[in-house]
């Protein structure tokens, strides 16, 4: 809640998507593979929510910061869950693909 207020007042920065993968960010696709088939953003790692927690030893380590999406947002919020839950610690949800695309 806090961090809410405090984007709302701009008493955070923005989250720098771009910048971010100039330094190593991963960008995990969390929509079926049909869907990833149909477009997704370039070198994005497709693994699907579901298969999200039996699929860790795919992603860097815990420390690398991992920015997550989906089709809106909703899948990819509860992907960063997932991952702050096993102990990542730089997750950042992106929302929708496009959306993400655009701010890259």
């Amino acid at each position: 809640m806090i961090k809410l207020i405090k984007r709302i007042f701009s008493m955070e920065p923005a989250f720098d998507y771009k910048q971010q993968l100039k330094q190593g960010a991963v960008i995990i696709d969390v929509r079926t593979k049909q869907e990833y088939t149909s477009g997704h953003i370039a070198h994005a790692i497709n693994i699907p929510v579901n298969e999200l927690a039996d699929n860790l030893h795919r992603l860097p380590g815990k420390d690398v910061c991992i920015i997550t999406c989906c089709a809106s947002g909703m899948r990819s919020g509860k992907a960063a869950g997932i991952l702050k839950t096993h102990g990542y610690t730089n997750v950042h949800n992106g929302g929708g693909w496009n959306q993400l695309q655009n701010k890259l």
